[in-house]
This record gives structure tokens, sequence and C-alpha cells, in this order.
């Protein structure tokens, strides 16, 4: 992990920058305590549970999450600044992963008949077991829905978990724990740690920890892939992205341009598979550009706890500096800047740019924020390449009312995800995930419950 001296877990107000609560650090005698109760607890109640037996209590983390949905809502909107309705969207969504999970975990993990080979005798089949203590590092953008997608599955299988979240997210850290502890989970089955970045990589490197998933930026990423490697230990990792959103053709421009705004305003513009670069076929262009703009510019920063509020600050002061260097970087490069472009505070008015030329540093950063670069193309060729012309791979949209285009584009497009005709529409079963400095494995669907299990061969003569 990269490293820090002190790593201060805090409520911390988004707008102000006034730190509202502050909780200490785990001490290295109860983390390595944590670890030895996860490790003993997976040891007998992976043995002594069924699945069926861990859908039930995974079933009632979904029923608490509703019953709380408005208090734990408002936490996230408290922590990240988050607009409410949207903080709302996201607990529901965690309640349906939990159940979807625990509707579905026995087929995904039942015993899996293997063919044998012409003349052999006898029979064989892969079973599916859990592995052992797993550790998840969460990041302060969806401080429940992160969560979700890596805990329920790997509860489900018997695995155990150590959860470590984004320093300026202890309350919902804390309430989630919570939540487990009252649906009936074990002791050691669920667990929260307050822990510095030198402490995780103690964690990784304890040989009791058989697999690590983390959702983060790129140079988080590689420092704990680093860790991991060393000590042979298995990761999951869900990084950044430069997301493209590409206008080929379209019978409704209006409805093209809602979802544009939609998908880039989402979470105050820091999501890791908004669309952030906008690639639009030149017969479009002219008439996007406008439409787009206006719609952007129409939407200003309000209060995020303000229900309808569809813009708030970013997550705190230091993302706030960062996207006003990127913005100042941009335009000293050559970037035009059609509307926005200003401050307030740690919130930022919707942003356009254009005339990004690949020698600009915006040409290939991901700016989490309200920030959007639109690239005029000349034809499906074109709007690939540039697509493409990204460290990145994360997720990507695609518009045409070209069946056969969407197919073909689809297949070319270097990402781990296309969405065709439609943004938004992440789904319990839909896996999750990217390639290149994106990351790899995934989450969610019957992929995300098959990244930390033992198949294990069974061959009987």
């Amino acid at each position: 992990m990269p490293s820090t001296t002190e790593t201060v877990y805090a409520v911390t107000d988004p707008t102000t920058g006034e730190v509202r609560a502050r909780f200490d650090t785990i001490t290295d005698d109860a983390l390595r305590q944590a670890v030895a109760t996860a490790d003993r607890t997976h040891s007998t109640w992976s043995r002594d549970t069924t699945v069926a037996d861990r859908a039930v209590l995974v079933h009632r983390v979904a029923e608490l999450y509703r019953e709380r949905r408005e208090d734990l809502a408002a936490t996230i909107v408290r922590e990240m600044a988050k607009p409410i309705d949207q903080a709302l969207g996201e607990v529901d969504f965690c309640a349906d992963i939990y159940d979807w999970y625990a509707d579905h975990a026995e087929t995904f993990l039942a015993d899996q008949p293997i063919t044998l080979a012409e003349g052999s005798e006898g029979s064989a089949f892969v079973r599916k077991t859990s592995v052992g203590v797993l550790l998840g590092i969460m990041p302060w953008n969806f401080p429940a829905y992160q969560i979700a997608r890596f805990a329920g599955p790997n509860l489900l299988i018997g695995n155990t978990v150590l959860l470590k979240h984004a320093p300026q997210c202890p309350e919902s850290a804390l309430a989630i724990e919570g939540i487990f502890h009252e649906a009936g989970f074990p002791e050691g089955a669920y667990t929260n740690v307050f822990a510095t970045n030198d402490q995780v990589e103690d964690v990784i490197a304890d040989p009791r920890v058989q697999g690590v998933s983390l959702t983060g930026s790129a140079r988080a990423g590689a420092a704990v892939a680093e860790i991991a490697g060393r000590n042979l230990t298995k990761v999951v990792l869900e990084l950044g992205g430069s997301d493209p959103f590409i206008l080929l053709s379209t019978d409704d421009l209006d409805a093209v341009v809602e979802s544009a705004v939609a998908t880039r305003l989402e979470g105050n513009g820091q999501v890791c598979n908004a669309a952030k670069r906008f690639l639009v076929v030149d017969g479009l262009y002219d008439a996007f550009v406008e439409r787009f703009t206006a719609a952007m510019a129409a939407v200003s920063p309000t209060d995020p706890a303000t229900p309808g509020a569809e813009l708030g600050p970013l997550s705190s002061p230091t993302a706030a500096d960062r996207l006003e260097q990127q913005l100042d970087a941009a335009r000293a490069q050559g970037a035009t800047v059609l509307i926005g472009g200003t401050r307030q505070g740690n919130a930022f008015v919707p942003t356009v740019l254009t005339d990004v030329s690949p020698d600009n540093d915006a040409y290939r950063e991901e700016f989490f924020g309200p920030v959007a670069v639109v690239h005029r193309v000349a034809d499906e060729d074109e709007a690939v390449r540039i697509a493409n012309d990204t460290p990145f791979g994360l997720g990507s949209y695609l518009f045409t009312t070209d069946h056969d285009q969407a197919l073909r584009v689809a297949d070319r497009i270097e990402a781990g995800m296309v969405y065709v005709n439609i943004v938004g529409a992440d789904s319990p079963e839909l896996p999750f995930g990217g390639v290149k400095a994106s990351g790899f494995g995934r989450e969610l669907g019957s992929f995300g419950i098959d990244e930390f299990v033992n198949k294990k061969l069974i061959r009987i003569g």
C-alpha cells in the first residue's frame, strides 16, 4: 500500500472540511486477534453450516438494510456528499444484491459433474468450497454497495471477511458491521478493521489470509497486487476508468443526451464506471454538443441532503484540489472549456471540454468530478480507436440504431463491460469488472461468487 504515517478515520464535512467525528485506528494486537478470530471462525463455521443456513443470514442482512435505509443513506450523504436520492438507491441496490445471492447461491455452489473421457471408469465432479479469511479494501464513493458485492457472495461460500473501509467512511463501516452481527453472523465472520496502510500490508502477508479484494485507484491496486504477489495471495482489483460514450446514430437525440448527463453526473461525477469521454460521430456532433452543454449547464451544485438534488460537492477538499489542478492543466495544454470549469467551495459546476488532443494530459486522465470531454469522430473506426486509446478498460457505452454495428463495435472495444443504448443498468446478476489498468477479476453475477472458492476436483474410480 502507499506509505502513510497515519490513517485517520474521521467523518469530515465535504463542504466545509470540518471534522465531525474521529475514530481510533486498530492496535496491532487487536488486528492480530481479528485475523486469528476470523481464521478460527472459518474453520468451524464453514464446516458446520450449509449454504442454505448462511443464506438465511444473508436474507436477514437484506431485511435490515431495507429497515434502516434512511439512516444508512443519511450517513453516506454526511460522509461523502452523495445526493440523498442516489444514496437511498445505493442502499436499496445492496439489499437486492444480498437477496439475489442468497436466492441463487446453492445453484452457483452446487457440485459440477465432469463427463469423463471415453473408456474411463468411475466419475468425477468439482466441489466448490471456501478458502478462508478474505480482506476487503473498500473506497469511499459507494460506502455500502462496494461491501455488498464483496461480502455477500463470500459469506455465502463460507469465507470469513475482514473489511477495511475508506478512512472517510467510518460510520458507514460500523453501521454495516452492526447489521451483520445483528443478522446472526458469528463473531469473526465479518469484522470491520480501522487499519492503517502499513497494517494492511501485514494482513495481506499473513498466511491465514487467502484473498484480497480492492476497489480503488490504479496506484493502490498496483501496491496491493505487489504485496499479494510476494505472498502468493489471490487478488481481485476493480480500479479506475475513463469510460467512453460512443454515439454513432440515434432516433432520439434528447434521450441520448439525458443518458449522457445522468451517467456523467452520478455520484457528483465520482463513479469509476461512469462515462467520461463522449465520442460523437460528425453528423450528430454539433446538435449533441448544443443540447448536452445546455443540459449540463442546467444543473447546479446544491445541498446533497435535499431530496431531488442532482449534484453536490466533491467528497473532500483534497478531491476538489485535485480536480482543479487537472482542469487548470487541461486549459494550459489547449483544451477549450465550453461551459463550467469553476469551483464553488468544494463543488464544481458541470464542465464540458473540447479540443482535447492526444498530447494533453486530459486526453487519458480520469476526471473524478462533473467534467465531460467531448470528441468529434469521423466514423465507427475513429470512435473505436479513440475509445481504446486509454490505459483504462472498465466500462463503455454505445448508442446506435444499427444492431449489427452494435455487436461489431462491442467486440472491438477494449473494456470489461459494454452497455448498448442504455446507462445505469447495473444489476446483481451482471458481472462487473475491467481489463488493462482497470484491474482484473469480476464481482456480481455468477462470476462474482466464483473468485474466492476452491474448485476441488473429486475423482472416483
